[in-house]
């Protein structure tokens, strides 16, 4: 470069600085000086900062303003995300030149892990509560009512599952059936309507631990079954066990209601019978499924 050259660079820089320093944008910078290339000026004003108000504005800066703050205050990047909703990449870029917070002793992050947790879960819960409801109505309303012949099938299975059945070394041909839900046992008393047994030939009793409410659950039971209070025979108590915690207490738990019919022999029969026609089709080992 010449000693004219440099001289003349050295004169653009001073002049365009100066204008810069007035607050002038590139393009008036231009327009002042008169012919000059963009490349030529841009060497001329290296270094020096634009006026603040040739900055564009960005839609982040009070976020990353915000960042910077929530950094300064010890917060690592996982928490500052999540409180303003805004990548980890950002906050990485925004708060880097900052001094690393301390590490967060052991029972802190505890903590924060054991909230995180919580505020999932407050949000997850309902969700899965709605769905599991929306899934149980449709699968209700896709069944529909039930005619004789399916409430024969149904009750006929429920009772293979739930009541007391013959055995190898005991037989007792008559039908007790035993259940704390009560759909359940609302279920098997129209199962009994169904096949013609009157409510009259049913005996009650109430199998619960001595320490719930006993009053209440007979309550509970007359109101379910509709039945008289002499149809309940003397209450079984169980014994509770102190050192087991048990989940059944509180107000919902009204214990066992066993079911008994009496002069039931045939009856029994024909629960069996029923029962062994829905199961045989069952593929066992060494046979196989038919479907009739």
């Amino acid at each position: 470069m010449t000693e004219r050259t440099s001289r003349e660079s050295a004169q653009l820089r001073e002049r365009a600085i100066a204008l810069r320093r007035a607050g002038k944008s590139v393009r008036e910078i231009k327009q002042l000086l008169g012919p000059v290339g963009n490349r030529k000026l841009h060497d001329a004003l290296r270094g020096e900062p634009p006026p603040e108000w040739t900055r564009r504005p960005n839609a982040k800066d009070d976020l990353r303003a915000e960042a910077r703050e929530l950094r300064r205050q010890g917060l690592d990047y996982a928490e500052i995300v999540r409180r303003l909703g805004v990548s980890k990449s950002s906050v990485s870029l925004w708060v880097r030149d900052l001094p690393r917070p301390p590490r967060t002793p052991p029972d802190e992050c505890a903590k924060r892990t054991s909230e995180g947790i919580r505020r999932y879960w407050s949000a997850e819960r309902p969700v899965r509560a709605a769905q599991r409801t929306a899934a149980i109505a449709a699968a209700a309303q896709s069944i529909g009512g039930l005619t004789g012949r399916e409430i024969l099938i149904a009750g006929a299975v429920a009772y293979r599952c739930e009541g007391a059945r013959n055995k190898p070394h005991r037989r007792v041909d008559r039908v007790t059936f035993a259940n704390s839900d009560p759909e359940l046992i609302s279920f098997f008393l129209l199962f009994l309507d169904t096949v013609g047994i009157p409510r009259s030939d049913l005996a009650f009793q109430l199998q619960i631990h001595g320490t719930a409410d006993v009053a209440a659950a007979i309550r509970f039971w007359l109101t379910v079954t509709a039945a008289r209070p002499d149809q309940f025979r003397k209450v079984s108590l169980k014994q509770g066990n102190p050192v087991t915690t048990r989940k059944n207490t509180g107000d919902g738990y009204h214990g066992c209601l066993r079911v008994d019919v009496r002069r039931s022999c045939e009856l029994y029969r024909r629960i069996e019978g029923w029962a062994s026609a829905v199961t045989a089709g069952a593929e066992v080992p060494g046979g196989s499924t038919t479907v009739g």
